[in-house]
């Protein structure tokens, strides 16, 4: 874990959560915009992934591990003494869901982008089916995942920098796969659990991984007092990264700041 301190006076906290196969070093640009907002900034790399290993990458044996390790960078957060907000890009969407659906949490808001609860492919019935199996026997044997740079942003310099990125995750085991497909429907078969915090929901319009309409669905499901819903046309999986990055940004910014007005902070 990472913690990145802006200068002066910080409004709030960042906790950001990333997604799958990548890591915390494809978040500059992100992190320093929030830093330099006036936000500090806390960000790890999920076990499996990025500097946690180079020995079990792309593996996990439980999808709990990436709930534990996110609820520490939240008490890490919790030591500023200051609002703290969670944001979520993919399958770090889900692990947010995940953990509020597990966990009470001080939060003053949460911002899902291009949250994991639908994949837009997903492997034939009967791959699916051999990998209960596998699951068993050989649980961290590795696969392609299918995911590709061209799939994740238009950006060309983000594709170049990713092209060449050592510890950018390709194959993903068995027991990940499983374990995914298990947040996902827990995501929706315990929507009634989860805290209410105010939540803004981002999604690319034209998501090359994850399943538009399945995040809709979500969305419109989710029982949460104050909750915002925004897609971005013409978008790939990672707005993040897109073109329309700065848009991206501070349209997150504008809900953020209004949720410490909200609670009485000059902003």
């Amino acid at each position: 874990m990472w913690k990145w301190e802006t200068e002066g006076e910080a409004k709030a906290v960042i906790v950001i959560v990333h997604g799958a196969s990548e890591h915390h070093g494809r978040y500059g640009w992100l992190i320093e915009m929030w830093r330099s907002s006036g936000y500090h900034v806390i960000m790890g790399d999920l076990p499996g992934q990025g500097l946690t290993t180079r020995s079990n990458r792309g593996h996990i044996d439980s999808f709990s591990q990436y709930i534990n390790e996110v609820k520490d960078w939240i008490q890490a957060a919790y030591q500023f003494e200051l609002p703290v907000f969670l944001i979520g890009h993919s399958m770090g969407g889900l692990i947010t869901i995940r953990l509020l659906q597990e966990e009470r949490l001080n939060l003053a808001g949460v911002i899902l982008s291009s949250p994991c609860v639908g994949l837009t492919h997903t492997p034939s019935k009967f791959l699916d089916i051999l990998s209960h199996g596998i699951n068993i026997i050989f649980p961290s044997l590795r696969m392609d995942s299918g995911l590709s740079v061209e799939m994740a942003t238009r950006n060309l310099a983000v594709r170049e920098i990713d092209l060449n990125d050592t510890l950018y995750v390709t194959k993903m085991s068995v027991r990940w796969y499983r374990e995914l497909v298990a947040a996902m429907k827990i995501a929706f078969g315990q929507i009634s659990k989860i805290q209410d915090v105010p939540m803004l929901v981002m999604q690319a319009g034209d998501d090359k991984i994850v399943n538009k309409q399945s995040v809709k669905e979500w969305f419109n499901l989710a029982p949460l007092t104050e909750k915002r819903f925004k897609e971005w046309p013409d978008c790939y999986h990672e707005i993040f990264n897109e073109p329309e990055r700065e848009t991206v940004f501070e349209y997150s910014k504008d809900f953020i700041d209004g949720q410490l007005r909200a609670l009485g902070y000059f902003v």
